[in-house]
């Protein structure tokens, strides 16, 4: 028997509603998280001084947009969420795409990286072989792609917002299938087990 995916529609616009009328606390609850390790992974993969472009991939209200136009890069932002947006342009004054993930609209070779922090894992598995081609694309020769998200295996509702969780060597598919090569991957928070670390960093380079 064929197996019935949810609708599309369904999961962006249900998982959008949710940060929609949740921007406020979702800002308040995230905007002092140490992502530090995060940006430092991101940022060493580029030569030391090089003003760089960069698509930070699910922005939110705008936290580390504004990290990275503070350190002297050229951020672009992209949310599904009309609230995220605003904020995030607000925040940092920095450029903000709002584009739904699943319904992308991306310059070509238009970015150094792309920063994917806690958001691409709010793409189901049968769509995410296509936008991670939409993203490769969006990057210059050699770019590389950072993507933090949620381990685990399977996919589905929790509560208002679809998840597909991943371990390492189904995300490593995934990327390979989209033309990347793994340059380094940890889990977080640092200085933990293994089972208490919960979240799975990604640093990944487009291939030529």
């Amino acid at each position: 028997m064929k197996k019935r995916y949810p609708s599309t529609e369904k999961i962006e616009s249900l998982t959008l509603e949710h940060y929609n009328e949740n921007s406020s606390s979702f800002w308040e609850g995230t905007k002092d998280h140490d992502v530090t390790e995060n940006y430092d992974c991101f940022l060493s993969r580029f030569p030391c001084g090089k003003k760089l472009d960069i698509l930070d991939f699910g922005c939110g209200p705008g936290r580390d947009l504004l990290y990275f136009s503070s350190m002297g890069h050229q951020p672009t932002g992209l949310d599904g969420s009309a609230n995220f947006c605003e904020m995030a342009r607000q925040l940092s004054g920095c450029d903000v795409l709002h584009q739904r993930f699943l319904d992308l609209t991306l310059p070509i070779c238009a970015f150094d990286g792309v920063f994917a922090n806690a958001a691409l894992f709010h793409v189901p598995g049968w769509e995410l072989p296509r936008v991670l081609l939409q993203i490769s694309a969006a990057l210059r020769p050699n770019g590389i792609l950072f993507m933090s998200n949620p381990r685990g295996e399977g996919e589905g509702w929790n509560g208002q917002r679809y998840g597909h969780y991943m371990e390492y060597e189904i995300s490593e598919q995934f990327l390979a299938n989209a033309g990347f090569s793994v340059l380094d991957y940890y889990y977080r928070p640092a200085g933990k087990p293994l089972h208490q670390q919960p979240w799975l960093a990604i640093v990944s380079q487009r291939i030529e």
